[in-house]
């Protein structure tokens, strides 16, 4: 049976800022992120299963990333807890703001390390993540594949 590969898009809203970043990203600022999951594997090939031609049912990859990602950060600001803007993250939380702080810098290179990381977890061990690709703007994205890492 053939290798197949899947891709399931989301969106989702969420804020950050670059500590010690020499740009305008060093403001906390926001992006509507576009998150293409790929997935490879061998479709069922059991007649008897409901899943039957199916690599992955797409309900169910929908579930891992809303759960690890989507759900988490759609509408958080997200900052390096590592810098002096937990201080700020502090005062956020205080004041009923969704906040996460996470143990790297915000940047779309390293969420999509950390979220590729969070889904792997996730997937059955027949199916394989083959690529994740974060678009932050219209014109930027950052992608991560399997087969470099």
């Amino acid at each position: 049976m053939s290798t197949i590969r899947i891709t399931k898009l989301f969106h989702f809203e969420t804020g950050h800022a670059l500590y010690g970043y020499d740009g305008k990203c060093k403001n906390v600022h926001g992006h509507s992120y576009k998150l293409a999951v790929t997935v490879s594997g061998i479709p069922i090939s059991d007649a008897n299963n409901v899943k039957f031609g199916m690599v992955i049912d797409f309900g169910d990859l929908k579930k891992i990333v809303n759960e690890e990602i989507v759900d988490v950060f759609d509408h958080a600001t997200v900052f390096n807890k590592n810098t002096p803007h937990v201080e700020l993250a502090k005062e956020l939380i205080d004041r009923g703001h969704h906040v996460i702080l996470v143990d790297y810098q915000p940047t779309s290179e390293m969420m999509v390390i950390d979220f590729a990381k969070k889904i792997k977890n996730r997937l059955p061990s027949t199916i394989h993540l083959f690529s994740i690709k974060l678009q932050e703007t219209e014109t930027s994205f950052a992608e991560w594949f399997a087969s470099e890492n």
